[in-house]
């Protein structure tokens, strides 16, 4: 191998890593370890700001000296997650790109691994499972796709309605992605809404990504009950599920396979809607009972013979939750 030909490669990015930070300061010295610990040759991490005000900054500023292949992107007012993702889409410059949060923190290795994985099938999405971190307890949560390594239609992968599939996974860090999704506007996250971004952007990339596989690879590692993650707020923007569900099902309703995909579309409204209602007792009373009316015109949004269908295939229970919703509002 001659010298210019090494110098050449040790140009090339495989991949870019984008990693938001806002207000995590108590979790990120432990995610830039794990980045340390799984940097390589062409790996370059993307360490966003998204104006913290802790003391996030400075441990990325400390930390980011000793994480080869890294650069701090300082975003001058707090934009959201799905906007920092965006502004680290438009930083990178590797052939593949990939997501973690910056509460969050991934095995030895995985990256060069990952990045090996996508390179060699060629496909334009490759998913992963993950594992949840609960303190001290993990539990591997596995994409609902029975075929592994193996290159096919990510709309494949929408089916069957009633069972959880890859579509149902939107965490965005639970794979890599092909540049080519960037060159054709797949991979931008849509920046109005606050919560729910993931499900709208996940369904996207299965109705247009023209090819993907899902690996066993298993190397990012989610931290659950964080009280700073979006999970875990109970005001205005947690309501933004609807805005984003709405999308999913006019999305599905415009597709050539719309008599297949619509169903999947409503059941999963449905899940969101009901997981919602189960923690009521989180909200305000106020805020509560306009949560309760929002998901009512919701679902009176919702063509009304395949929400029927979708109902009446539920469980006794879940039928019995929301039937009292399915009323003219």
């Amino acid at each position: 191998m001659t010298t210019a030909l090494v110098v050449y490669l040790l140009r090339v990015i495989r991949l870019s890593v984008i990693v938001p930070f806002h207000n995590v300061a108590d979790y990120a010295a432990q995610t830039l370890r794990s980045l340390r610990r799984s940097a390589g040759p062409g790996i370059e991490f993307l360490l966003l700001d998204d104006a913290s005000t802790d003391s996030t900054l400075a441990v990325l500023e400390t930390e980011a000296q000793r994480l080869p292949g890294s650069r701090i992107v300082r975003l001058p007012a707090n934009v959201g997650v799905s906007a920092a993702r965006n502004a680290g889409i438009d930083e990178a410059r590797g052939a593949h790109l990939t997501f973690l949060d910056g509460d969050d923190f991934v095995a030895a290795g995985y990256y060069p691994e990952l990045a090996a994985v996508i390179e060699r099938l060629g496909c334009d999405m490759v998913r992963t499972d993950h594992v949840q971190v609960r303190g001290h307890r993990r539990t591997v949560h596995r994409i609902g796709y029975g075929p592994r390594g193996v290159v096919g239609r990510p709309r494949d992968a929408i089916l069957p309605v009633g069972r959880a599939t890859s579509v149902d996974a939107p965490n965005a860090w639970a794979g890599v992605y092909s540049r080519r999704l960037v060159d054709n506007g797949l991979l931008y996250f849509p920046e109005h809404l606050r919560t729910c971004e993931d499900r709208l952007w996940n369904w996207r990339l299965h109705l247009r990504a023209e090819s993907f596989a899902v690996v066993g690879l298993i190397g990012v590692f989610y931290r659950r009950g964080v009280t700073t993650s979006l999970t875990q707020i109970t005001d205005e923007r947690q309501l933004d599920f609807l805005a984003a569900f709405d999308e999913i099902v006019r999305e599905a309703s415009a597709d050539r396979d719309c008599s297949l995909l619509l169903p999947k579309a409503i059941r999963s409204y449905c899940a969101m809607v009901l997981h919602h209602l189960g923690q009521l007792d989180r909200y305000q009373p106020a805020q509560a009972a306009r949560l309760t009316r929002l998901c009512r015109e919701g679902l009176a949004r919702l063509p009304a013979e395949p929400l029927q269908q979708v109902v009446d295939g539920l469980d006794p229970e879940r039928t019995a939750r929301l039937r009292p919703l399915l009323v003219a509002v």
